[in-house]
Parts: C-alpha cells; structure tokens; sequence
C-alpha cells in the first residue's frame, strides 16, 4: 500500500505518493484558482489524486490513507479546520467532507506541523526522538514533535513559534502583537530590512540591484552580504541575533535533540547556519552540558509537507 499526502495551499494544490519507507514517489500540482467553496476545494483534490494515480499506474484501492497539510488551525479530534485565512475556511468539517470522496482513511494537519513530521521521519529529525521545526518563510512556522507524536496543544494551534515577543514593543507583526519573532527573523522582515538599508545607502550593492530591477529578496540580501556589502553585512547580523534570540528560547524551553531550519531562507545553507549556531551557543543555559540540542537545516525541501502529510495517520510512532 502506499499513502498519499497533500499539500493545500493559497496558491497551489500539491500531491505526493509515498511508500512505507517514507520516500516521495512521484508527485504533482496544480492551481488552487482562489477563490473556491470548500467543497470545490475538496474536488479539486480529489480530481489531482485521480490523475496523478493515474498516471503512475495506481488507482484508489491501492491507497492506504490520505493526509492534508492546511494552512490554518486544525482540530484533529473533530477534524474541522477551525480557521484558514488564505482559503477563508471558519470552523469547515474538512476530514468529514474529504471522508466522502475516498474510500481509506483522511487525516487533516496543519501544513508546517505536517513538514515538521516528514522532516522529522525522513529528513533531518530521522531517528530521533524529539524535534523542533522552524520554518523561515514569508512568515516563521514551526513544528513541535516529542516521542514520536506531533505536539498540538490543547487546541490544535500549538507551534506557533514565530509569535514570542523577543523585542517587548517591537515592530508590529502581523498577528497584532508587537515585537515577535517572525517581525524580526521571517524572510519578509529580511526584505524589508534591506530595502531600508538600500535606501540609506545608495552605493551598495542592494542598492545597485534595485536600480537595475533586481527584486530583492532573502537569498540575494546574504549573497550581497558574502560580498562584502556593509548594508547588507549589517542586515544579515541582525537578522541573525534575532533568530539566535528566538532558537536559544527554543532551545532552553524545550531541549529537543535536533532543531531543524527550513523554509526558503535556508536555501542561504552554511551562510545562515554556521553563524547562527556561533550567535546560538552564549545564549544556550545548558551550553556546558555533554549533550546539547543540535541545529540542522532541513533536508527534504518542499517535498517535506507531502512526505508528513502522507503519513499523518502514522503520527505517535
């Protein structure tokens, strides 16, 4: 048998077949076409399963489970999907509505817990037992993952890491708050950051590159920065305290033997993680102790929410 998993999305619907060793077999996509009811959501990937099996010679009797990884709070023990603003989903009995279009068993998730959980079985969490995700995005997800088992909170909305304050007052995020981690570390603050920068210095490259129509963004703020850019130099060392900030809380809340660093600013790979880890470590209390938290980037990229979501009915190993 194998599983599928799915990966729903604002703006495209992703599904993957995944065997009994965790591996991605073949996968597809297509256009979320926003904005649609649930129920067209919910045939829009039944359709995408269809053809995908299809296509690989498979039809529905083979299929042991399905998972969705959604973008919102999910309520596991209903299987309603509470709140997803992107897809405009208020309290929709999501599992209940996709139980009648397959026959195996449907599990919901949210979409950074399910990337948490492949991370965690296939990616850079594989064979341990605990594991913190930290997604660094357009916004900061997380995953939270102890003992084999995702860890939802008494609501299904835990793991929203990106929303501790680690500057009281701060610069207001999206959440309302002031001064939380995805205002300072997401890769969205990041561009902002360097946009002002290259305001106030005209004569640096991330200046240079936006007159040129240069779309600035994460990955080309650290390239600038490995160049030498003073602006862009001192963007990343903030951007980087800041995370080493909201990590090293983390890290003292929860003592889990891997932290794993994913999202499209880890695409930035050593540049971001060999001195992140140094700004990490005085900040760590237990920094003398033999055994401490490592710090990894992920290592499934986008194939990480489709692997955890596959294989969310295998969630409490």
């Amino acid at each position: 048998m194998i599983d599928l998993g799915i990966d729903l999305g604002g703006t495209n619907i992703a599904a993957g077949l995944v065997d009994s060793s965790f591996r991605l077999m073949a996968k597809a996509s297509v256009p979320t076409g926003l904005p649609k009811t649930p129920e067209e959501i919910g045939d829009a990937i039944r359709n995408l399963a269809a053809g995908l099996l299809e296509e690989n010679g498979l039809d529905f009797s083979q299929v042991g489970s399905v998972g969705i990884g959604i973008p919102g709070t999910v309520n596991k023990a209903e299987g309603m999907v509470e709140y997803a603003n992107n897809l405009e989903f208020n309290n929709v009995p999501f599992v209940k509505m996709m139980s009648r279009r397959f026959s195996c068993p449907v599990f919901a998730e949210n979409d950074a817990k399910a990337a948490a959980w492949g991370e965690y079985l296939a990616g850079a969490g594989k064979g341990c037992k605990s594991m913190v995700a930290v997604t660094l995005g357009t916004g900061v997800g997380g995953g939270i993952i102890f003992d084999g088992k995702i860890w939802d909170g008494c609501n299904g909305a835990a793991g929203e890491l990106g929303h501790m304050v680690i500057e009281q007052g701060g610069r207001l995020c999206t959440c309302g708050r002031r001064g939380c981690l995805e205002a300072y570390a997401s890769a969205a603050a990041l561009v902002k950051r360097g946009q002002e920068e290259a305001g106030k210095h005209p004569d640096s490259l991330l200046a240079l590159w936006e007159a040129q129509g240069s779309r600035l963004d994460g990955q080309r703020i650290f390239k600038a920065a490995q160049q030498k850019d003073e602006a862009a130099h001192k963007v990343i060392e903030e951007f980087l305290w800041y995370l080493a900030e909201g990590i090293a809380n983390i890290v003292n809340i929860f003592q889990p033997e891997v932290i794993c660093i994913g999202g499209g600013l880890s695409g930035a790979g050593d540049r971001l993680l060999i001195p992140l880890k140094e700004k990490i470590e005085p900040f760590v209390h237990s920094r003398n102790a033999k055994i401490n938290t490592r710090i990894r980037l992920a290592e499934l990229g986008n194939d990480a929410g489709l692997i955890g979501a596959a294989v969310l009915g295998k969630d409490s190993l």
